[in-house]
């Protein structure tokens, strides 16, 4: 592995008027050194990450840097401006300019290493060092040499004693305070109450900003009074640790300091929580602080609106949750068909809604019409009928190539996406289907990983995420599919469908029990996707069966009653529950008729031994009745506003109307029987009469899918 940076990649008398001239001198160094391909190309996506956000730094630092494919290996190359140089930091120019240069396919270790220089430019001995510098070759060799961390600021020629105590007081910092140490790890120097913090940084190329924003977040929290412990997550572009739950847990309030999503925000549901953008943990990371504890105080959480917006329904997070490395296989499988779930939704919802509007306005003939490109008549209502199910129609065509697509997405990253939607439009072709799809993805994953494992020259690295790997990978998984695997699969697709479309009696209501159950359990967690991944599958074909519409009337119908139930209860019991819960149970009327199952979760966060089994005896009730009732539904999504779209939809508000009493009544008698004549918890449902218990229960906040 070749070096970070070398004397030739140092220019400490960097001449350069503006921020484009400093990145082309310095870019032109790792040209010449056969680190960089394409010295355009590659200055042209330094300019698009510089668009994105400035890169200037308060100190005078500039640190432009991007991925590019026509960087051979991770390269750093430092000039020193003799006249400052704009790069939009808030406090004037900069005379520091870092020069980043990360391929593709950047390897860990070249990453951590850019992520510890980020992290010491915010350490003014480290950076006062590097202006004091003199100008001979043998100085460019020291820069060098403390870039790359092979000596520490103050170890060179005469260190004054005022220099060597700041730098070993900055090394100690970091020491109990890193992103690592966590809160619990640290002192609180005078025996009072510690607030605890956790943090994410991000930035959108995940080198430099990331890191420095978690240095600077470290370091105002260890110099704060009463005392902060605080852990920082840094999702850079080497991956991350995820923060350990029992330290989320434990944590008093949330920073995310992010110019990208956050990967996995829902762990953080029910915390204070300070959202800002990754420049501001950098420049004022103690006002950060102070915000987060005032919000602690204030006992600000996230609301029932903002729950249902977390990626555990069917609006999930852009971005996938890979699995801890700890995490057993079984773990790991259900987090990659989730993350495939859950981009497949929403290709569903809007197809589904335009087949079943066309269906409405024209019939169910309409799918016999001619093509609209072909025939189309503005001012007739068929043509229009036409145009939503063709519409539609190629929508819903997406579904299994998007299914299989993220599933690879979810195991291997970027290089799964092209394997895994080839994979997946071979499983159409062949008519595999729903299963096909789940295979495809597993597979596309699997192949690109075993690649990923391969040693490679580093010549060859910046072609890999663009050529080799999506060449192999799609001719493997494409060969599989059409001559191995992908005829079994079209074959048992085929046979559950048959058994889905001879359903009835017992065996269909017992399936639709089955299904209600599976949709209340967790609330918008794995378990409800799984049965909401099922029903969309069944409906996904150009002419589905009476039994797949029937289990997507259950499935709706089922995830419907949570919140819905919820409601009831608060109205007609309202001294059961406090007055936030009771402003709850008012958006639940709406959250719960519009089909978002997680109306019901501050419900279940507050009390989920009572409010779950509620829920599931409702949801088994109304997907029972709906099987019964032969009840159909073409639409994927939308709640009572679809009701005119469902088959016998008299039946089924009565099945909904069903399962909400019981959810209503069971959960009424549950806590009826938890509280006893005269106790605080009656009188009103304040927080003050609530046992420790149900404080505990409800301050917790434990998510859908716990």
């Amino acid at each position: 592995m070749s070096q970070l940076i070398t004397a030739d990649l140092v220019d400490l008398g960097l001449r350069a008027a503006t921020k484009d001239e400093a990145a082309r001198s310095l870019a032109e160094r790792m040209a010449g050194l056969g680190r960089v391909t394409d010295l355009e190309g590659f200055l042209s996506d330094v300019a698009a990450r510089e668009a994105q956000m400035p890169t200037g730094l308060e100190g005078g630092i500039g640190i432009p840097h991007c991925r590019s494919s026509h960087v051979t290996e991770p390269t750093l190359a430092f000039g020193r401006a003799a006249e400052p140089i704009d790069f939009g930091a808030p406090d004037g120019p900069a005379d520091l300019v870092f020069l980043i240069a990360a391929p593709d396919g950047a390897d860990s270790d070249h990453l951590s290493i850019l992520s510890s220089l980020a992290r010491h430019l915010m350490d003014e001995t480290f950076t006062g060092e590097l202006r004091a510098a003199g100008t001979g070759a043998g100085d460019a060799e020291r820069v060098a040499a403390l870039l790359r961390g092979d000596v520490q600021a103050g170890d060179g020629p005469e260190p004054t004693p005022e220099s060597a105590s700041e730098s070993g007081s900055g090394s100690e910092s970091r020491s109990e305070s890193g992103s690592e140490s966590g809160p619990g790890s640290g002192s609180d120097g005078g025996g009072g109450p510690v607030f605890r913090v956790v943090a994410v940084t991000s930035c959108p190329t995940g080198i430099a900003h990331t890191y420095m924003a978690a240095e600077s977040l470290e370091r105002a929290a260890g110099e704060e009074e009463p005392p902060v412990e605080i852990a920082v997550e840094t999702q850079g572009s080497a991956g991350f640790t995820r923060l350990d739950p029992a330290v989320i847990a434990a944590a008093d309030a949330v920073v995310l300091a992010h110019d990208v999503e956050v990967r996995e925000k829902e762990r953080f549901a029910g915390k204070p929580t300070v959202d800002v953008g990754v420049k501001a943990a950098i420049n004022r990371p103690a006002e950060l602080i102070a915000e987060a504890r005032g919000k602690a105080e204030r006992g600000e959480v996230a609301g029932p609106a903002e729950a249902a917006e977390r990626p555990g329904g069917r609006r999930p997070s852009p971005m996938s949750n890979a699995g801890d490395a700890g995490d057993g296989f079984g773990t790991r499988l259900r987090t990659w068909l989730m993350t495939g779930v859950s981009y497949m939704v929403p290709f569903v919802a809007a197809g589904g809604l335009l087949i079943a509007l066309s269906f409405a306005l024209g019939g169910y003939e309409i799918a016999d019409a001619k093509p609209v490109a072909d025939h189309f008549v503005w001012g007739e209502l068929e043509s229009w009928a036409a145009l939503l199910n063709q519409i539609g129609g190629l929508a819903f065509s997406f579904l299994v190539p998007v299914l299989a697509g993220y599933i690879a997405y979810g195991m291997a990253d970027r290089p799964g996406l092209v394997p895994g939607f080839v994979g997946g439009a071979i499983a159409v072709k062949i008519e595999a289907g729903f299963l096909g799809g789940l295979a495809a993805g597993l597979l596309a994953g699997a192949v690109v990983m075993a690649i990923q494992r391969v040693r490679i020259p580093a010549v060859l690295r910046g072609i890999m995420p663009v050529v080799v790997i999506p060449l192999i990978s799609s001719a493997v998984v494409g060969a599989l599919m059409f001559v191995v695997i992908g005829k079994p699969i079209a074959t048992a697709q085929k046979a559950m469908t048959d058994w889905l479309g001879g359903l009835s009696g017992t065996n269909a209501v017992l399936l639709g029990l089955l299904i209600g159950l599976m949709m209340c359990f967790d609330l918008g967690g794995p378990v409800n996707k799984v049965a909401y991944a099922f029903a969309t599958g069944g409906i996904a074909s150009a002419d589905p069966g009476n039994g797949s519409l029937m289990v997507m009337a259950a499935a709706m119908g089922a995830g419907m009653v949570p919140p819905l139930g919820m409601a009831l209860a608060t109205t007609v019991r309202g001294r059961l529950f406090d007055r936030t819960e009771r402003e709850n149970g008012k958006a639940a009327w709406v959250l719960g008729a519009s089909f978002i199952t997680e109306g019901a979760i501050p419900f279940a966060a507050a009390d989920p031994l009572r409010v779950i089994p509620a829920s599931m005896a409702g949801g088994a009730v109304t997907g029972s009745l709906t099987m019964a009732f032969g009840s159909t539904l073409r639409a994927p999504h939308g709640g009572v506003f679809v009701v005119p779209l469902i088959g016998s939809p008299l039946l089924y508000l009565v099945a909904v109307a069903a399962g909400t009493v019981v959810t209503a009544a069971v959960t009424v008698l549950l806590k009826s029987a938890r509280s006893k004549p005269g106790s605080p918890e009656r009188q009103g449902g304040a927080d003050e009469g609530r046992s420790p218990e149900r404080k505990d229960a409800r301050d917790s906040r434990v998510p859908a899918d716990a």
